[in-house]
């Protein structure tokens, strides 16, 4: 009988240690890789905090990223065959377990590079999310602006100074240059990216319309005399709210635009809208509830707390918002114009409200150019033709925004 107890109590504290050990290992339910020029970043996502220890390697190049209190599984098996052979900074990622509930992930590096890691708390659809980016060492933005000022990267051939002559003694003729017209450059912002998917329709989500749209206008602006497109973000990544401002700003952009894809409980809910910064009340209930959503991008796109950019807080803070304000409301009601001509209006007058990304001192405007929780309107954003509709009507409310108030000589105001 005592042997008996005493068995029934040695199974009882082995089923208990091991479910203690259950409890305290987490799983990785989800990884995902986001290559770009910008930065690439890796994300795991699970259930439970994960624990991390990371540091790197030389010769060759390489960062460890030790996750505790986790089991080797499937879904990390997985990650290596996620990475693309174009990513800009990852040559290949090797998984193994290192120790017990250790599992080692190495990235192979293609350069020397800086990098991230950070924790997420759940957002959105996402549950718990370690994060590592990967980081340039330069500045992909200012290659981008050094091509942009020396006319995409081409130089001009030096001029050939003919020999003078001894017969005669050189006439010099002074030839005045023909004034230049200031190129106009406009920043377009395709919203949401990567991590942040945006509005999720049945067959579609945001980032992937908005993307679409903002490769169209680009395209269109660019083959006007005297402008150019430039994106914010060419691919499917996500940039933080702030960092689309400041790369804005860098770019030197006379105006700012940012493309979105609208949702609402409601199926039913239709048209487009047009929106600008509020310093003060949103002009509407809609516009306010807006304005939050979009504000929340950062929480669920995934922004490192430790990692802002220095720009930022005088970008949000030593502004002149009333003048910039009241410069894109005057072009906020030229593209709305225009866009009410391809698509419904959801309101026929520019709407205000405190979208984060619109707060610059470059005129700036956020176009939802439809709702995508309407499978009517949703049909018709994912048509190339209508995004190329769309795209050129926000164009001609660009060209006559200009026309009634011409581009003036840029005013350098730390940043821009």
């Amino acid at each position: 009988m005592v042997k008996s107890f005493f068995l029934k109590f040695v199974l009882l504290l082995i089923a208990l240690s091991a479910s203690a050990a259950t409890q305290s290992t987490a799983e990785v339910t989800a990884t995902r890789v986001w290559p770009a020029e910008d930065y690439t970043r890796v994300t795991f996502e699970s259930g439970q905090p994960l624990k991390y220890q990371t540091f790197t390697l030389k010769n060759p190049e390489r960062i460890v990223l030790d996750i505790e209190d986790i089991r080797l599984n499937s879904v990390l098996n997985a990650l290596s065959a996620k990475v693309a052979a174009e990513d800009p900074y990852i040559e290949k990622v090797r998984i193994a377990a290192y120790q017990a509930n250790v599992v080692r992930v190495v990235v192979d590096l293609k350069q020397t590079v800086n990098f991230n890691v950070f924790t997420l708390k759940p957002a959105g659809e996402y549950k718990h999310r370690l994060v590592l980016d990967i980081i340039p060492l330069k500045d992909p933005l200012m290659a981008m602006l050094k091509d942009l000022e020396y006319g995409e990267g081409k130089q001009a051939k030096p001029a050939v100074i003919p020999p003078a002559t001894k017969d005669k003694p050189e006439q010099v003729v002074k030839k005045t240059k023909p004034k230049k017209k200031r190129v106009i450059t406009v920043a377009i912002d395709a919203g949401h990216g990567g991590e942040d998917p945006g509005a999720i329709g049945k067959v579609s989500r945001e980032k992937h319309i908005t993307l679409a749209i903002a490769k169209k206008l680009k395209k269109q602006i660019d083959a006007e005399p005297n402008m150019r497109g430039v994106l914010i973000r060419n691919g499917d990544y996500f940039v933080p709210l702030g960092r689309r401002v400041i790369k804005a700003r860098k770019m030197k952009a006379d105006l700012f635009i940012s493309i979105h894809a609208d949702s609402f409980t409601k199926s039913s809910a239709r048209g487009s809208s047009v929106f600008v910064l509020s310093e003060g009340r949103a002009s509407s209930r809609t516009a306010r509830y807006l304005a939050k959503k979009e504000n929340q991008s950062d929480l669920i796109g995934g922004v490192s707390l430790k990692n802002k950019d220095p720009l930022l807080t005088k970008t949000l803070i030593d502004l002149t918002l009333a003048a910039t304000i009241n410069d894109s409301l005057k072009l906020g009601k030229a593209v709305l114009g225009h866009v009410g001509k391809v698509n419904r209006l959801h309101k026929k007058h520019v709407e205000q409200a405190g979208f984060a990304v619109l707060r610059s001192d470059i005129p700036s405007i956020l176009v939802e150019t439809a709702f995508i929780s309407n499978p009517q309107e949703e049909k018709k954003l994912n048509n190339s033709r209508h995004q190329t509709k769309l795209a050129k009507s926000i164009l001609l409310g660009v060209k006559k925004y200009f026309a009634a108030n011409p581009a003036l000589a840029r005013v350098d105001t730390g940043g821009r």
